[in-house]
This record gives C-alpha cells, sequence and structure tokens, in this order.
C-alpha cells in the first residue's frame, strides 16, 4: 500500500520556508518535496487559503509563511490538507446481515475513532517551531530523497 507522505512533506518544507527570509519559488520546493511544482501548488493550495503561507507570482515571488511557526501547529496543516486518511486499517464489508462482521465492524471503528481522537489533539498541541533542530546544520533548502 502506499503511504500518503503530504503531511510530512508539507511540514518538511513549511519548517525550511521558516528559516528563510526571501520568498521561495515553487520549483524550488517541489524539487526539496521530490515532485513538480504544478502538485506541489495543488498540495499548498489549502494552506494558502488557510493563511498559514503567501504565494507571489512574477520576479521577486514566490512562497512565503503568513504567520511564525510557533503559531501554526500540527492539526493546522493536518486540516489544511484536507484531513489525509491517518490508518489503512477497514472493514471488510460495511454492510453485512453476519452478527460476527457487525460486531468486528463495530470494534474496529470505536478503536480507531479513539486513536485519531488521540491523534488530533496530539496534533492540537504541536506547534511547528518545537520541530526545527536545536542546532540547525544549514538553514537552506536542500533535496531528500524521497525514500
Amino acid at each position: 500500500m502506499n503511504k500518503d507522505t503530504r503531511l510530512s512533506d508539507v511540514l518538511h518544507v513549511l519548517l525550511h520556508m521558516g528559516q528563510v527570509d526571501e520568498p521561495l519559488t515553487s520549483e524550488m520546493l517541489a524539487k526539496s518535496m521530490g515532485t513538480n511544482p504544478a502538485v506541489f501548488r495543488r498540495t499548498m493550495a489549502g494552506l494558502r487559503e488557510a493563511g498559514h503561507v503567501h504565494s507571489g507570482k512574477g520576479h521577486g515571488g514566490g512562497w512565503r509563511l503568513a504567520r511564525p511557526l510557533a503559531e501554526i501547529t500540527l492539526l493546522d496543516v493536518y486540516q489544511a490538507l484536507n484531513c489525509p486518511t491517518l490508518f489503512a486499517i477497514g472493514n471488510r464489508s460495511e454492510r453485512t446481515d453476519c452478527m460476527i462482521q457487525k460486531n468486528v465492524n463495530a470494534a474496529l471503528s470505536e478503536t480507531m475513532a479513539q486513536a485519531e481522537a488521540l491523534f488530533v489533539r496530539r496534533f492540537g498541541e504541536v506547534t511547528l517551531d518545537t520541530l526545527l533542530p536545536a542546532n540547525p546544520d544549514s538553514p537552506t533548502l536542500h533535496v531528500h530523497d524521497a525514500g
């Protein structure tokens, strides 16, 4: 199963954006995320709409943080990405006459809802500034291996 890395990718980019004062181009940031500029812009659209980033066109344009990292939580980013699915576990069949399957579905659904609530609560407690290294080796944007 493919992993949805958008949350991790966007957090990485936002943290690098927080370390520079100048706007960064879609091309530069897309390269850091291991994608193309069009996909990058689509991914970032929700963050722009939520007021976490600004983007400008033309010479001197690019992407900037709209708020300090200390004012953006993991939950803010997660919600701006339209709440990507946290778990790959699902019910075998939603519509069933089998009482065993109904009990399995209920147990899984309740447990997953509790786990998701814990994630969401914790995401709301973590601001992005706390994810920066204490002694960053280099504030420059760089390309990471996607794997």
